[in-house]
Parts: C-alpha cells; sequence; structure tokens
C-alpha cells in the first residue's frame, strides 16, 4: 500500500491487491476511508465508494484529488508498471 501523498490528515495511497481495476486513489483519515475512480481522459475523479464521511469530507478529498491530479496519475501509472510482470 503506497502512500502518495499526506494532505490535511488524508493518506492518499494505492492498495497492491487491486489488479485489473481503473485508475483510482484511496484516502484515509481517521475512521474515514473513501476510494475515488480517476478518469485522466476527462480530469474527473468519481466517487467509488466512502465509509464514515460526509459531504464535507468528500468534498476535502475530491478537491485535494483535483489539485494533485496529474501527480496522482502519474503515481498510479508508475506503480501499475512497477508490479507489472
Amino acid at each position: 500500500m503506497p502512500t502518495i501523498l499526506l494532505l490535511k490528515g488524508w493518506r492518499f495511497f494505492f492498495y497492491a491487491n487491486e489488479r485489473g481495476e481503473p485508475m483510482h486513489v484511496h484516502a484515509r483519515k481517521a475512521g474515514m476511508e473513501c476510494k475515488f475512480w480517476l478518469r485522466d481522459a476527462d480530469f474527473e475523479a468519481v466517487e467509488a465508494f466512502a465509509h464514515g464521511m460526509g459531504p464535507k469530507d468528500k468534498r476535502e478529498v475530491r478537491k485535494i484529488i483535483f489539485e494533485h491530479f496529474e501527480p496522482i496519475a502519474a503515481e498510479w501509472k508508475e506503480f501499475q508498471r512497477r508490479k507489472s510482470p
């Protein structure tokens, strides 16, 4: 589970065992966790799930994702490249 970003108490990361899934990022803070699908072609982040989060928390995570979209996408691609046989 490589951590790619720590910001405002949120840890953004990928799970290594999620092969074959489209580009996405997880975020966790305290008892809250979420997953957002990232669509590189149209610069979009779509909530896949959220646990223990209110609307304000979801907006904060989404805003962070958009502010760091390109580096997150680049890390995802590199992470996928490294774990491919």
